[in-house]
């Protein structure tokens, strides 16, 4: 139970990272440090479905380690 636990994680960790890298704006490193904020842009199409999986991964994520953590020992 515990080696399916690690392997989800690992899995569900690797789409988060691709699913951040995917949500990139092309804005550059300047906007690291609150450059690049002169306007609001809302997500649309696929843009906002990328940000929704990712949180729900995260979320998943977030479950699966703390279910790896307390109850199986």
């Amino acid at each position: 139970m515990k080696n399916i636990l690690l392997l989800a994680n690992i899995v569900l960790s690797v789409i988060i990272v691709v699913l951040i890298l995917v949500q990139g704006r092309g804005a550059g490193l300047g906007s690291a440090w609150g450059g690049g904020g002169e306007f609001f842009q809302t997500r649309r199409g696929i843009e906002k479905i990328t940000l929704q999986l990712t949180v729900i991964f995260i979320v998943l994520f977030f479950i699966i380690s703390l279910v790896n953590l307390f109850l199986v020992k």
